[in-house]
């Protein structure tokens, strides 16, 4: 278990490879660039390749005695030795928003420790804002407005503040989670955002009820543990990484307050 110094040193030093990845990934959005197809039917371009490339590299660097899982160079069975860290990596995450040009996809890695996030990064790097988190310490977001500390917020009087997704909507399942919870307005957003949006008390929720990975929140999930929410599975029991798959159940990231 790494220490709060050797935290803030990991953090200082992935903050500038995650802006380094960012900046591969707008370069190629700034491009008239092809779209193929993962195993899996899901969407890939050259952009996830060449921050990929980048933050692996950085990263064996940095800790080269701490193995990397990430969405676009693990091999299927590669995985950590048991109880030991790793990294998760998602080199772009909401590649359907990418592709889409709304500008709401981001670079996010994480160090997992026990099962658990304890650092992470997300960058929205054509949004302009940068968020980052050290359980225990605290959670940050860089954007046009200067570098400030992040809480989660108690909800408003007039209700919840609803964030879900732009690419993957269940509206019935959604009212079925939220039978009970006034809810004052509901937002759509893209990849992680969601969950930092939760840490930046801009939102109160982001119930997932469909299929993730643990590299698509791990990052977000750090971020939003630091700024003092939590993330757990819809019935309420903990959540964790690490899982023989890496698949995650359904889950809500909440702030302060059920």
């Amino acid at each position: 278990m790494k220490d709060v110094a050797e935290l803030k040193t990991l953090h200082a030093a992935l903050l500038d490879i995650v802006r380094d990845a960012g900046k591969c990934v707008m370069d190629v959005y700034a491009t008239d660039f092809e779209v193929t197809d993962k195993s899996d039917n899901s969407p890939v371009t050259q952009a996830d390749k060449k921050a990929d490339e980048v933050i692996v590299a950085r990263l064996k660097a940095l800790t080269p005695d701490i193995f990397i899982v990430s969405e676009e160079s693990t091999e299927a069975g590669q995985r950590p030795a048991d109880g030991a860290p790793f990294w998760l990596v998602d080199p772009l995450d909401g590649t359907k928003e990418f592709i889409n040009r709304n500008g709401e996809f981001t670079v996010n890695v994480a160090l997992i420790e026990n099962g658990q996030p304890v650092l992470g990064v997300v960058l929205a790097p054509a949004l302009g804002r940068l968020f980052s988190g050290i359980a225990g310490v605290g959670a940050w977001l860089e954007d046009a407005d200067g570098a400030r500390e992040i809480r989660c917020r108690v909800p408003p009087g007039e209700g919840l503040t609803v964030v879900a997704s732009r690419s993957h909507g269940d509206a019935a399942a959604l009212d079925a989670y939220l039978a009970g919870r006034k809810v004052a307005d509901l937002r759509n957003a893209g990849s992680s955002l969601k969950i930092c949006l939760v840490a930046a008390g801009e939102a109160d929720v982001y119930p997932r009820l469909g299929r993730t990975m643990e590299w698509d929140i791990a990052a977000g999930h750090a971020v939003l543990v630091a700024a003092g929410g939590r993330i757990e599975q819809v019935d309420g029991s903990p959540f964790s990484y690490g899982k023989p798959d890496f698949a995650n159940p359904h889950f809500a990231a909440w702030g302060l307050g059920a």
